[in-house]
């Protein structure tokens, strides 16, 4: 039966019967019902089918249904969810972005508390410390900088640049680092920091480890923050983007010389963060 004639014969039943009654009379499941009075009001406003069409084209189909029903109400298009996921499936205006898939790869996984808790602050030098990994995709190749800050006063105590990130990028970064018992380590929860031999490492030298809560970006916001600056600072700003892999190392080894000796911060009461230390000590 064409959905026209379904929709038309069960609202002809309108005031004598209820839908499922009327349904059941023709013989024609409620969902069916539903489905054709959509697609029969999508008809009805084609205008609405093109709009559609027209935002995933717009934004190289990167978007799902959510984000362009976002955008049809900022266009105030009082529109469902529901119906601009049924229209682009059915017009196969389908998200072309891949999803980010979790590699498992077999090793012991080790998760430390959450013992930072967005205390960010330390009374003195080497109390505690933030590390993460940045991409570097700047020059011929991708390259990784593996980072370790002190919350005392914001200095880049440790730091390592390679093109691949594993186990070992990271212990070459913490081998940087004294041995100093209960310092407090905070990273977040990929796999180089939750393996095993990493995990010994940091026990090796007396190091307590802290790790953000999954999916949780905040809880390690001052690492995150300087890799931002120091790629807003040097690439975006001077437009080395596409640049070689030597340019990359050698801007990166003298950002953070400048970041630690010479660029002041209001925190630090207009100081370098060496200079905040080598005054407080």
């Amino acid at each position: 039966m064409e959905s026209e004639l379904v929709v038309a014969c069960i609202e002809s039943f309108r005031g004598e019967l209820k839908i499922s009654q009327a349904c059941a009379w023709l013989g024609v499941p409620r969902s069916t019902y539903y489905r054709c009075k959509a697609r029969n009001k999508d008809l009805r406003e084609p205008s609405i089918v093109e709009r559609i069409r027209e935002l995933c084209s717009q934004h190289k189909f990167r978007y799902g249904y959510r984000k362009i029903t976002a955008l049809l109400r900022l266009e105030q298009h009082q529109i469902n969810h529901k119906r601009v996921q049924r229209i682009m499936q059915r017009e196969q205006l389908h998200c072309r972005v891949k999803v980010k898939k979790r590699k498992l790869t077999g090793q012991p996984v080790q998760v430390a508390e959450h013992l930072l808790k967005r205390q960010f602050q330390a009374t003195k030098p080497m109390q505690k410390l933030v590390t993460d990994i940045t991409y570097l995709p700047f020059g011929n190749k991708t390259l990784y900088l593996s980072s370790i800050l002190d919350l005392y006063n914001g200095e880049i105590v440790a730091y390592n640049i390679a093109d691949t990130q594993d186990t070992s990028f990271v212990l070459d970064t913490l081998s940087q680092l004294p041995e100093q018992q209960g310092m407090l380590l905070h990273s977040d929860q990929g796999s180089v920091y939750t393996s095993q031999a990493y995990q010994e490492a940091v026990k090796g030298k007396g190091i307590i480890m802290s790790m953000s809560r999954k999916g949780t970006p905040a809880d390690n916001a001052p690492i995150e923050s300087f890799h931002s600056t120091l790629k807003s600072e040097t690439f975006y700003l001077e437009g080395l983007t596409c640049t070689t892999t030597a340019i990359v190392e050698h801007t990166v080894r003298d950002y953070i010389r400048y970041y630690n000796s010479i660029r002041i911060q209001t925190k630090l009461n207009n100081q370098s963060p060496i200079q905040y230390r080598q005054l407080a000590a």
